[in-house]
């Protein structure tokens, strides 16, 4: 089953609470939170107090991307929120597997984060042992990327290395849909896409349709 998540890193965030109650009566299945500290990527967006913001106004489940030199601590501090789970990039911490046991021991899910320019294959391990996956394809730190071919491959390893939820995130749109979806992928996280366009139900069942075309 298709499901298609918002990045609230490309919504108004004067109007947060509203932005995010729209996407949810627009047909949105939960919401992408993109943490980053300008160490890890070239860029600074959220922290703590956003996430806790989307915690009180989300219905709908979230998950946080910890694109973070120390996701370990954060995801600490972040947990209250009420997050569905964390990705984190296993270059960011010394143990990945012992992350994923502390993540997971914050009662929260514990993913792990494919970047365009890695190989699934080099993580396959510990693909194993997350409860889910994200696969970037586009380089992390900045919204509105153009979507990067190549990633496909790494959607299509991690399919064939893992059996849970497959998340991709960057340049998503419902020409890009299919390609994912049809290369494995189960959840699809669109920002522009959706926030950028007026009719955001329109936005989101056009891309889960395309999808689901593609399966």
């Amino acid at each position: 089953m298709i499901k298609v998540y918002p990045s609230i890193l490309a919504c108004d965030f004067e109007r947060l609470a509203e932005e995010i109650a729209e996407v949810e009566a627009a047909g949105a299945d939960g919401l992408h939170v993109d943490i980053m500290d300008g160490h890890y990527v070239p860029n600074i967006t959220m922290g703590p107090v956003i996430v806790s913001a989307v915690g009180r106004a989300a219905q709908v489940p979230f998950d946080c991307d910890l694109m973070i030199t120390d996701p370990l601590h954060y995801a600490e501090v972040m947990a209250k929120a009420g997050p569905r789970g964390f990705f984190f990039h296993p270059e960011t911490v010394d143990d990945p597997q012992a992350a994923i046991e502390k993540i997971r021991s914050l009662g929260v899910r514990a993913g792990i984060a494919i970047n365009p320019d890695e190989k699934a294959a080099q993580v396959r391990r510990l693909l194993a042992e997350a409860d889910y996956c994200l696969v970037m394809t586009v380089f992390p730190g900045f919204g509105g990327q153009d979507f990067v071919d190549s990633a496909l491959d790494n959607v299509k390893a991690a399919r064939d290395a893992f059996s849970g939820d497959i998340v991709v995130d960057g340049g998503v749109s419902p020409e890009t849909a299919a390609l994912v979806a049809k290369a494995g992928a189960n959840i699809l996280v669109a920002g522009s896409a959706v926030f950028g366009r007026e009719d955001r139900a329109a936005a989101i069942a056009e891309i889960r349709q395309a999808a689901e075309a593609a399966e």
